[in-house]
């Protein structure tokens, strides 16, 4: 379980094919994997992800095929966002994210705001769009946003100056792609107005 609230930004360090998966290496900053251990999980992205290897300041995870299909590319070289799996009594400044990546969302329209934040009009999968409410809380490359507005094919999220600087989506622009998860208690919700009535 995750908050959405991103502490470092590290860098993928390799990319490797491995069967129908693949076996992922990041650098971290200095000293941030000081309390991790293997089997830890990891938000890499907003991806949870388990830590197989912890060596210095890099760990390495394994991918499967369905994280592959669900995920923006893993690239060398790309900044991801990290966040370290929340523990009991830790702040939750943010929202409950899961980890579990539901699909890829588009940056269609990137908005100065004048005073150094951002308003973004982003287009999710349609199978998603019902998830998301005025108000309600979305993940964005691993990060807690709140939506402010919601349109017949897209929605709308304010970013701070802070948020821009200490996450990778101050580096972002139009067009790009970006992973998304809606709020779990809404997916679970739409899960049980989807089930036959047992009546």
């Amino acid at each position: 379980m995750f908050t959405g609230i991103i502490t470092a930004i590290g860098r993928i360090d390799a990319f490797i094919p491995a069967g129908s998966g693949a076996r992922l290496r990041v650098c971290t900053p200095t000293d941030w994997l000081q309390s991790s251990v293997v089997g830890d999980s990891i938000a890499v992205n907003g991806t949870c992800l388990t830590a197989i290897e912890i060596n210095n300041d890099c760990f390495t995870v394994d991918l499967s095929a369905e994280t592959l299909g669900r995920c923006t590319p893993w690239q060398n070289g790309t900044a991801v966002n990290l966040e370290q799996a929340l523990a009991v009594g830790d702040k939750l400044g943010g929202h409950f994210v899961t980890g579990h990546v539901e699909g890829i969302a588009h940056i269609d329209v990137v908005e100065e705001d004048g005073a150094g934040g951002q308003r973004w009009r982003v287009v999710p999968p349609p199978a998603l769009l019902p998830l998301l409410a005025e108000k309600g809380a979305v993940a964005l490359a691993g990060v807690s946003l709140t939506v402010c507005d919601v349109n017949k094919n897209c929605f709308f999220v304010n970013l701070v100056p802070h948020t821009l600087s200490a996450t990778t989506l101050g580096q972002l622009t139009a067009n790009e792609a970006l992973n998304i998860e809606t709020d779990m208690l809404a997916r679970h919700v739409a899960r049980l107005l989807a089930l036959p009535s047992s009546s």
